[in-house]
């Protein structure tokens, strides 16, 4: 099985964590995301989980150099041994920096930073249209994924509600954001050779084909 070892770029609603869980399933390798690994941390009480958690507590956000660090320590672990897919790390330009240091070190380079390109409309009728269950958090899409009646969930008849963060408005606002953090990161990766970017509008497997061309490895 050949290895890989990529990063997913990609605006909010992308797709980025279906295809990072393909990607997985691949080419047997770990997917990482930052919230899973902070999590953790925080909750197996590791002194970087301690020193995670002493920021959490007050409301600040994780400084760069430990969430470095807490990624740092992921890919040392086994389930990394065949490579990985990072999702949504890096998000700024010093943590592109760290983690090229890193990989240095381990001496494993990027094959690739797949960057994800989707429509600004496509990805507000993405997210402005999902709703979740108030009692057991199942996920429906109103355009792609309807309950059965339209109004409670199938599973457990609680209602459904739609998150704050999946509001139009601040739908716009993340997107911005998001703009504003990644152009810098996208040119950093272009400059090295490294991005690809990858057209992410249509079915998920046309997605994940056209992600595994990139990387030149075969589809089937």
């Amino acid at each position: 099985m050949a290895s890989v070892r990529v990063v997913l770029l990609g605006p909010p609603g992308a797709g980025k964590g279906t295809q990072g869980k393909l990607l997985r399933d691949r080419f047997e390798a770990c997917q990482i995301s930052t919230g899973d690994i902070l999590r953790k941390a925080v909750a197996d009480k590791t002194p970087l989980g301690k020193e995670a958690e002493s920021y959490l507590s007050r409301g600040e956000l994780v400084p760069d150099d430990v969430i470095v660090r807490l990624v740092g320590e992921r890919l040392k672990q086994k389930d990394c041994a065949n490579g990985f897919v990072l999702d949504g790390f890096p998000r700024t330009l010093p943590q592109a920096e760290s983690l090229e240091e890193i990989l240095k070190t381990m001496a494993l380079p990027l094959d690739a930073v797949l960057s994800i390109q989707v429509p600004h409309d496509v990805i507000v009728q993405r997210l402005a249209g999902r709703r979740n269950c108030q009692n057991c958090g199942a996920l429906y899409h109103v355009n792609f994924d309807p309950p059965s009646n339209g109004e409670t969930c199938d599973r457990c008849d609680g209602g459904l509600q739609q998150r704050d963060d999946d509001r139009e408005e601040t739908i716009t606002t993340r997107l911005r954001v998001y703009e504003s953090q990644t152009a810098p990161l996208a040119n950093y990766y272009r400059e090295r050779g490294k991005l690809r970017e990858i057209n992410g509008v249509g079915k998920v497997e046309d997605i994940q084909k056209r992600i595994v061309e990139a990387l030149g490895r075969p589809a089937s």
